[in-house]
């Protein structure tokens, strides 16, 4: 049996996307710069796309850019958000994706930016009152906090820190590659500056993302060469992949509740037979929390003795896929900075099983069996 529990990893993608990307691959592959016929056509396509996703977050079209995805759309927020608008202090915090940290930290270095963390609790939720501290003390900051971690599913309170960074005028940037497509968002609602989103993390396409962009806020493209995206991302459209996004993220929000029950279930089920077999199971963040964590993300840390140290490529032998952390580091030797930054003292080999609305009740009962098989 072949079991995937990497989905916080990338999504397989939805039939219905596959078909609505071939439809276009076979009829609509004119460079959308082009202006004969053809060419305006995949421009309509992508303007149209363009307009669904505004639709969705219930924004202006205008505010909307594609990319290549999570990381280029954060290293534009970033890199673009602090040297255009001449901030010279950035706050975020240490469980933060790497594709935040790494920026922040490389304009630090290079003496733009001041970089200062905000506390965070056992649970890699983050000290409001320490972060409206450090805003006190540094008004006009870029402030970075990710929707949900994508390791621990802690949740961050993104419209109260975004309220925090209005009242003391600073920039507020937000990663949501793990909650879009899973939750609803209400641009009017939120006050964030910057959001980023993949495609691939809601069951659409690999190398296709988006970044929102407040329409307050005025940057400058990080990437130089052609007048593409209103001269904000130069670079040919990826029309194909534009539409798998789009059609992907309409199919995740018409069947979003549905989804959601579907991936809670089956993550109860999975801690309930855990719990059941395991004497001494512990969870990382609130990964386990059904209300207060992201619901397809259970991160779990086994009993620490020989036969676990070697747990995932145990389990990658029997057919199941999970991960030991942030899968942009999976090939890497280096621990999680997610794991050590909430609980230093960890010394046990920790899991992470992230669920989808293909996995099935099947799927846990055998990899619950061959847990099992492995620690007896």
């Amino acid at each position: 049996m072949k079991v995937y529990f990497d989905n916080a990893a990338t999504t397989a993608i939805d039939n219905r996307v596959i078909e609505c990307m071939n439809n276009v691959m076979k009829n609509n592959y004119a460079n959308p710069s082009s202006i004969h016929e053809g060419g305006r056509k995949s421009k309509t396509i992508i303007e149209n796309a363009r307009k669904k996703i505004a639709s969705i977050l219930n924004t202006s079209p205008g505010s909307i850019f594609f990319t290549s995805g999570g990381t280029e759309a954060d290293n534009m927020a970033i890199r673009c958000g602090i040297l255009d608008n001449k901030i010279t202090h950035a706050i975020t915090s240490k469980i933060s994706h790497h594709a935040v940290l790494y920026p922040l930290q490389d304009l630090e270095i290079k003496g733009n930016i001041k970089l200062s963390y905000v506390k965070l609790n056992e649970f890699g939720g983050i000290d409001i009152n320490h972060l409206e501290d450090i805003l006190k003390n540094n008004p006009k900051s870029f402030v970075s906090i990710m929707h949900a971690n994508n390791e621990v599913g802690t949740i961050q309170p993104i419209k109260e820190i975004g309220e925090l960074c209005k009242k003391y005028n600073a920039i507020f940037h937000s990663d949501t590659v793990q909650t879009m497509g899973h939750f609803k968002f209400d641009m009017k609602e939120l006050n964030i500056d910057f959001l980023v989103a993949s495609a691939h993390k809601f069951h659409g396409p690999k190398g296709i993302g988006f970044i929102y962009i407040n329409e307050n806020i005025s940057i400058k493209p990080l990437i130089l060469g052609g007048s593409q995206e209103r001269n904000m991302r130069a670079g040919t459209e990826n029309i194909y992949s534009i539409v798998g996004l789009v059609e992907a993220l309409e199919i995740s929000h018409k069947e979003m509740e549905a989804d959601v029950i579907h991936v809670k279930k089956i993550k109860k089920y999975f801690i309930d037979l855990l719990e059941k077999n395991f004497d001494d199971i512990k969870y990382n963040g609130e990964s386990n929390n059904m209300d207060s964590s992201l619901f397809k993300i259970l991160s779990v840390s086994f009993p620490k003795n020989p036969i676990s140290e070697m747990l995932l490529f145990q389990l990658d032998i029997m057919g199941i896929s999970c991960s030991g952390g942030s899968a942009c580091s999976s090939g890497s030797d280096q621990g999680s900075h997610v794991i050590s930054g909430i609980n230093p003292s960890n010394d046990r080999p920790v899991v992470r099983f992230s669920f989808s609305k293909y996995n099935t009740k099947e799927e846990i009962d055998y990899t619950i069996e061959k847990l099992i098989e492995i620690f007896n």
